[in-house]
């Protein structure tokens, strides 16, 4: 039986096992590190119309967002070479010291280019944050707990979604935007206090393994692709956005013929042999690639529906919390068979619920069919948390090697990231080439994340079969 089956059998623990009291420091950390660097992406976006208004640089208002992403996606595929060289404490604590300062910054910058500098050290901090939650689970706790540590890590990216906008939004009203940033430098430092407690200083292994190098290539071609999807999602030409997003995916591509050829690696090697592992990261990306249709969802729901601002945000977070709902519940299936069935069936869940949003769109929304909206963003958001626990935990038994191991776990958000990057690119080629006004817009946007959503049936079949 190979180790992903063996994984997958493993009964998972209960929540009282990961949350009680011998473990509670670890999952607070490990979660909490996400929630940072989620809660500070959907934050900065509801502060920047007060950030503009107050220093200026609205030339570079969408620069505040892609340089974070670019920082992130980079910095995100180091997380593995800095766990092996510093082990799990030194690397949360020079990770969260980092992120500390470039949130400072943030709080302190008196021009836009200084803000710009300091946003894109958070990014780099924050992609190793989230990057370090999923790679030291395997490392801090037993593989009977990862299903459900997998889930609660992820669930903080939908738990954000409400407390970012909602936190931002306060602190806009007050005008007192760096305050926003100076609460999070505040909860930076809490967590720091909890690391000497909550995670080991080196992996727990009778012999250190020896330390990976840095991807150097392979980070150059993440980087620019990055870039290029980041530019390409903030153009108005479509042609343009077209073009970037092209070479974005050629620079993927890329990627993939550099990494598999060089010594020092962002994916592990299995990933490029046989075997369901390449299957389970292409599902994780074509399901989180889908969700980002949620990007437009205020917006259409203000057009369409003549919401107020503050209530099309919150309508935003529907899909947000189908997949914290379901990712919860789902980490509790313990049977294998259930398990596979839930992997398998994602996509398909996904794809029916943009589906329905896409058959109920239209000029002017009724509540009935606004209510049918949000039970199609509900089921989406479903089709996600279903699968991400137990594929995220398959992901993490699927390699033998200690830094191979280490390696899949981290690849989880890189892949996350640049997958989240090129679904925010497409949907701007969608909403920016089609025309007749936001409600065709808002049907073809729908329609085509459909039918995205619906191609990882493939790959989730592969990803599972079996078992």
């Amino acid at each position: 039986m190979s180790d992903v089956t063996e994984a997958a059998a493993i009964k998972p623990g209960s929540w009282r096992d990961l949350l009680g009291r011998e473990r509670i420091r670890t999952a607070t950390l490990l979660a909490g590190g996400v929630g940072l660097y989620a809660t500070n992406e959907f934050l900065t976006i509801s502060l920047l119309p007060s950030t503009v208004a107050d220093i200026g640089g609205q030339r570079f208002y969408a620069w505040v967002i892609a340089v974070y992403l670019v920082g992130s996606v980079v910095a995100a595929a180091a997380v593995n070479p800095l766990l092996i060289r510093f082990g799990p404490r030194a690397s949360y604590l020079l990770t969260l010291a980092i992120f500390g300062v470039g949130t400072l910054g943030c709080a302190l910058a008196p021009t836009m280019e200084l803000l710009l500098v300091a946003r894109t050290v958070q990014g780099a901090a924050g992609g190793m944050l989230a990057g370090l939650g999923y790679a030291v689970i395997n490392s801090a706790l037993p593989n009977w707990l990862w299903t459900r540590a997998s889930a609660l890590v992820s669930a903080m990216w939908g738990v954000s979604v409400i407390i970012g906008p909602a936190m931002g939004g306060i602190f806009a009203q007050f005008g007192i935007w760096r305050w926003a940033f100076g609460s999070l430098v505040i909860l930076t430092a809490a967590m720091a206090v909890l690391v000497p407690g909550a995670l080991p200083a080196r992996q727990p292994s009778d012999r250190a393994p020896s330390i990976p190098r840095i991807p150097v290539w392979s980070l150059l071609m993440l980087g620019a692709a990055a870039l290029a999807i980041s530019v390409a999602g903030v153009q108005r030409a479509a042609v343009a956005t077209f073009g970037l997003l092209a070479a974005g995916a050629g620079l993927v591509v890329l990627f993939l013929v550099v990494d598999r050829r060089a010594k020092a690696t962002v994916l592990p090697r299995a990933a490029f042999g046989p075997g369901p592992l390449k299957w389970m990261y292409v599902t994780i990306g074509l399901l989180m690639a889908a969700t980002m249709v949620d990007m437009y969802v205020p917006l259409f729901a203000q057009h369409l529906a003549g919401m107020v601002p503050a209530a099309a945000g919150f309508f935003g977070a529907v899909l947000a919390v189908g997949w914290t709902f379901s990712e919860i519940a789902s980490a509790s299936a313990s049977r294998t068979s259930t398990v596979v069935r839930l992997v398998a069936l994602a996509p398909a869940v996904m794809a029916l619920g943009l589906a329905l949003g896409a058959l109920v769109l239209g000029s002017h929304l009724t509540w009935p069919l606004v209510v049918a909206w949000a039970a199609g963003l509900f089921i989406a958001g479903i089709g996600v948390g279903i699968a991400w626990p137990h594929l995220s935990a398959w992901i993490m038994g699927a390699v033998e090697d200690p830094v191979e191991a280490g390696t899949a776990a981290a690849a989880i958000n890189t892949v996350q990231l640049i997958s989240g990057a090129f679904g925010a690119g497409l949907a701007g080629v969608v909403v920016n080439m089609t025309h007749g006004g936001d409600a065709v817009s808002a049907r073809w946007l729908f329609a085509v994340f459909a039918v995205l959503a619906a191609g990882g049936l493939a790959a989730s079949y592969r990803a599972s079969r079996g078992r």
